[in-house]
């Protein structure tokens, strides 16, 4: 069906607003940043600005720098698009797609830090509006929401997308023969914002099926053009082309892969700019925290409780005892177990038999990037990235992080 938006309150007017204003930023940075550091002394006031600026954001980049990256010499996120793209030519496209993407994660970002003063806090229409899942809508839901479907439909290089909040996939009317498909939840964890903890956005590419592409002079009905949108956004984990998160929390950081590696590049709010601070992330093979609901404990299966029971008690493979962290963010969760090791789990149980977390634009996207980084993501009994997806929204239960452990837990399961 046609691209149908929820009426544009102020909040989203302003976010436009905010979108241009980034970009205008991000552009100087780009035609400043680099080149400062390499001006002679003596040169204007506004040039060594950029330059200072550069520096400061090259301290944050982590010891395993990427080749070239030299003092001064910052690498953002638009940067480093742009020399993959001038390197790999299948990727112009997907670099066009990124842009829109970061600049959708800023918009967010400066709403979300801002949604107290803003009064974006609370729920959409005073309690009562639902999404296709059940789940009470949050202000910033939809409006989050909003920001990335209008970010994506203008880049001419997606042709569907599906969302947490759309009942079903969007066709883009202006782009009906785009080459990707996007599947995103644009404010995970947004039950916490009212009581400012971490949320995050969570975002997957595919591309399009050929036998799925919708020519413009096929003059296809509503329904038939519905169809062909599904079919294109059904498709497992193991055809992404791209997948990513970015979490709002003390600083904002957007991590990414495009199927050769993953790398994190953090919000410099002086310059508007993702800078690279995280090259070639690795996730330690065994960790010593494991991050499950436990409020959930009695309806989990026996074999479950006692792999939890053992990692509390030091009878696990490792023999040490493990330590408990749960957000219920799934992004400030598993941004933690990609740095610090260990297993991340959301397990079906009696009440929700295929588990809570959906494939399409939460399991999948994650596990890409975990398993990218030198991970495993499992159901418990096989690769989530194997799973062929059935409908849009479909759940299934989710094990990830550090080799060693999600191995271990197959074993009880």
């Amino acid at each position: 069906a046609p691209l149908s938006l929820h009426p544009r309150p102020q909040a989203l007017a302003a976010a436009e607003e905010m979108i241009m204003a980034v970009a205008r930023v991000a552009l100087l940075a780009l035609a400043v940043a680099p080149a400062a550091a390499f001006l002679p002394a003596g040169r204007s006031a506004a040039h060594a600005v950029g330059a200072s600026a550069a520096r400061r954001s090259l301290n944050m980049v982590t010891a395993q720098a990427p080749p070239g990256q030299e003092a001064g010499n910052v690498m953002t996120l638009s940067r480093f698009m742009l020399e993959a793209a001038r390197e790999n030519q299948d990727l112009q496209e997907m670099e066009a797609l990124m842009t829109s993407i970061q600049m959708a994660c800023k918009t967010i970002s400066n709403l979300v830090s801002r949604a107290g003063i803003a009064d974006l806090t609370g729920a959409q229409s005073g309690g009562g509006s639902m999404n296709v899942q059940g789940e009470e809508q949050k202000k910033l839901d939809v409006i989050s929401n909003d920001v990335l479907k209008n970010a994506l439909r203008y880049t001419g290089k997606l042709g569907v997308l599906a969302s947490e909040e759309e009942d079903h996939p969007v066709l883009i009317e202006e782009a009906y023969a785009g080459k990707y498909v996007a599947c995103f939840d644009p404010l995970d964890g947004s039950s916490n914002i009212d009581c400012n903890v971490a949320t995050g956005t969570i975002f997957g590419v595919f591309e399009q099926k050929e036998e799925c592409l919708i020519d413009p002079e096929e003059n296809l009905t509503a329904d038939e053009a519905q169809v062909r949108c599904l079919l294109n956004t059904l498709q497992p984990g193991d055809n992404l082309k791209a997948a990513g998160y970015c979490l709002y929390s003390s600083s904002t950081i957007l991590v990414f892969t495009m199927g050769n590696g993953v790398h994190g590049f953090t919000l410099d709010r002086e310059i508007g700019e993702f800078v690279l601070t995280h090259y070639n992330m690795q996730i330690p093979k065994r960790g010593k925290i494991y991050s499950f609901n436990e409020a959930n404990e009695p309806d989990w299966d026996e074999g479950l409780k006692k792999y939890v029971a053992n990692l509390k008690d030091g009878k696990g493979e490792t023999g040490q005892k493990y330590s408990s962290r749960y957000i219920g963010s799934m992004v400030g969760d598993v941004h933690r177990t990609l740095l610090y090791g260990g297993i991340f789990g959301y397990p079906s149980d009696k009440k929700n038999a295929n588990g809570k977390l959906r494939l399409l634009y939460e399991a999948a996207p994650m596990g890409f990037i975990v398993e990218q980084a030198g991970g495993k993501c499992s159901t418990g009994k096989e690769s989530v990235m194997n799973l062929h997806p059935e409908g849009v929204h479909q759940r299934c239960p989710v094990y990830l992080g550090s080799v060693d452990d999600v191995n271990e837990l197959e074993t009880y399961l």
